[in-house]
């Protein structure tokens, strides 16, 4: 029996998967999928909509088709089904506020993950600064820019639990971390019953109150400005970390379950979701790498394995955890006091 021939693919597509990202990256930069998404069109025509130079054009478009992201008939380029449905920045689908701060932010910084790696320290504009949400939150246009980019990582799985959840046992919920407002919105949305809060720092306000105005949802959906390393949890039914938990060190995230747990009562839930690594840290990569980008964003994050975030929730007092999958690389852990 002889040996299976061994190849370099695997390494070269790795080594050089930058390509194919800021050729996406740039394409929902310069809005291809946005503007295709009005009718499809030919290479000329395209051509001069995005102000591309004759020289680039064809090779950066059927670049795209060969990667799956633009279909090509008869020289007629048109977006694919699922780029039609979430890189149209017209349409509330649209996820592309994640790969707009890929873009202009994580691109540049993970040029700087072999420093990350051997010194521990964050590779983010905050380097020097000890709070690591300060230089985003001074900055109003920057951080409506991240703020949608968290929506835009976060819609699919926020969706999920406001489908998959239990809500018809319980009657009120707050998002804590809540950036835009999306996971209390779709849980809002889909389950009419519940009175929800987001809670989150002053500065957010504004853009949470105007994405819950936009989905038609400002009878029965508040803002409460605070901290919630400095201030206690609002209470509810229901508490909830979206993409909140893996921004901090340990210590910090038994802190914000111990919150949690405090402010829930008897029968309560807490869920927390991330890109939850397997317990056997093998399979999940893109919670692997979410942890390796921690390590460039922020001081001390990283992400954990649900084994981890179970025995952290009973090591709080929670008398039930579980773990339960959501969408792509995402899971939730669910606590009951």
């Amino acid at each position: 029996m002889t040996a299976p021939l061994l190849t370099p693919d695997h390494i070269l597509q790795t080594g050089l998967a930058f390509w194919a990202s800021k050729t996406l990256l740039s394409a929902v930069e310069m809005e291809v999928f946005t503007e295709l998404a009005k009718s499809p069109q030919d290479l000329d025509t395209l051509t001069g909509r995005l102000g591309l130079h004759p020289r680039a054009s064809r090779d950066f478009l059927d670049a795209l088709v060969a990667l799956g992201f633009l279909e090509r008939n008869d020289g007629v380029y048109a977006n694919t089904p699922s780029t039609h449905l979430f890189l149209d920045k017209h349409k509330p689908s649209y996820i592309g506020g994640m790969l707009e701060m890929a873009n202009r932010r994580l691109y540049p910084q993970w040029s700087n993950l072999t420093a990350a790696l051997r010194t521990g320290e964050l590779q983010n504009e905050a380097r020097g600064e000890s709070d690591v949400f300060a230089a985003l939150y001074a900055d109003p246009a920057r951080l409506k820019g991240f703020l949608r980019a968290m929506t835009g990582i976060s819609h699919g799985s926020n969706m999920a639990i406001a489908a998959q959840f239990p809500w018809a046992d319980y009657k009120s919920a707050v998002d804590c971390g809540t950036a835009q407002g999306d996971l209390i919105v779709q849980v809002a949305l889909r389950n009419p019953h519940i009175e929800g809060t987001g809670f989150d720092l002053p500065e957010v306000a504004p853009i949470f109150e105007e994405y819950v105005e936009t989905n038609g949802l400002s009878s029965r959906v508040r803002f409460k400005p605070g901290s919630f390393f400095t201030d206690p949890l609002p209470k509810a039914d229901v508490l909830m970390m979206g993409h909140i938990l893996h921004d901090w060190n340990l210590e910090e995230k038994r802190m914000l379950i111990g919150k949690a747990y405090e402010a829930l009562p008897a029968g309560g839930a807490f869920i927390a979701y991330d890109a939850i690594i397997d317990d056997d840290r093998s399979k999940n990569s893109m919670g692997l790498l979410m942890s390796l980008n921690m390590l460039v964003e922020t001081p001390g994050g990283f992400d954990y394995t649900g084994a981890d975030c179970v025995g952290w929730m009973r090591d709080a007092g929670f008398r039930q955890a579980r773990v339960e999958h959501l969408v792509g690389p995402d899971s939730m852990v669910i606590g009951i006091k």
